[in-house]
């Protein structure tokens, strides 16, 4: 089977495994692992756009991921706004933080593009904490309306709809990746982290390409933070915690740098390990440092990523 055939063919096959996981996990639990998981997916592909493919290692991502929640919230339940809506609204606002904080970091180098971006989560977990009246404060926001088509409700199916929407909501964010990646503009990306100098010589602006990628990697990540408040119904400053941005972060180290599908591979596969890690005594906390541990070895023994060493094999 030729390269080009395989690449097609496999993310096929697995995304009709994935539709037809339903059928066979019939339990609210397992489909509630899965629905994480595409959404911790969705993060963590989107983040190695920025990271993997154009090189900047911005620490704020989360930050796009809690707007899109907050932004979600506030929309269903304070104005009104239909859950279908307001999930995508999520990825709007988040463009629009995005470019607010590629602005300052566009010519920014190293260590200082983490400070910054780092600094600009700080700053949002605060505005949330500040503005009680509206976010609801370090309590966060509950009952947030949930999704219904006509008379058929998304909380009475045993997650069965939620599923279907996490996973057409992947599957949407991995098309527009590779759309960005493949084109022109994903290959520039690749010259502007590879060879920074070189991309300029050729006329490319490093710093738009920068602001560019990560506007565009905030889109997916807002609406996926926007279907997590309305999944859950609930939106809290833990989004923007250290903790959830440690485990995405994992996710994209461990799935491989620079490939498409990596991070939503290991986002699957985390999400089941830690919650069945979870479930052993005397590893309730110690699971998180089960999963440094493994991404200290995979960035030591396979730099790329697993699905990097799986594509040297030729597997």
């Amino acid at each position: 089977m030729s390269t080009r055939a395989r690449d097609i063919l496999v993310p096929l096959a697995c995304l009709a495994v994935l539709a037809l996981v339903p059928l066979v996990a019939t339990e609210s639990y397992t489909r509630h692992l899965f629905i994480i998981a595409f959404i911790y997916g969705i993060i963590a592909s989107n983040w190695n756009l920025s990271l993997g493919h154009c090189g900047v290692f911005n620490f704020g991502h989360l930050t796009f991921f809690g707007v899109g929640v907050y932004t979600a919230a506030i929309a269903a339940k304070t104005f009104g706004i239909n859950p279908w809506i307001a999930i995508w609204l999520g990825g709007v606002t988040a463009a629009f933080a995005a470019f607010l904080i590629a602005t300052p970091v566009a010519r920014l180098k190293g260590i200082y593009v983490v400070l910054v971006t780092f600094a600009f989560s700080q700053l949002a977990m605060q505005l949330v904490l500040s503005q009680s009246q509206i976010t609801g404060g370090a309590e966060g926001m509950v009952r947030i309306p949930f999704m219904r088509i006509g008379d058929y409700s998304f909380v009475r199916d045993y997650k069965l709809g939620y599923y279907y929407v996490g996973l057409g909501l992947l599957v949407l964010s991995t098309l527009f990746l590779l759309a960005v990646i493949n084109s022109p503009f994903g290959k520039s990306l690749k010259a502007v982290r590879d060879a920074e100098d070189y991309a300029e010589s050729r006329g490319i602006s490093v710093s738009t390409q920068r602001i560019l990628v990560l506007v565009l990697s905030a889109v997916f990540t807002g609406v996926a933070g926007g279907f997590y408040a309305i999944y859950l119904r609930v939106a809290s400053p833990e989004v923007f915690g250290f903790g959830t941005l440690a485990l995405a972060l994992s996710m994209v180290l461990i799935g491989g740098t620079g490939t498409t599908y990596g991070p939503i591979a290991a986002a699957l596969a985390l999400t089941f390990a830690t919650e069945s890690l979870a479930g052993i005594r005397g590893l309730e906390e110690a699971r998180f440092i089960i999963v440094a541990v493994a991404m200290i070895l995979v960035l030591r023994l396979a730099p790329g990523g697993l699905l990097g060493l799986l594509n040297r094999l030729k597997i």
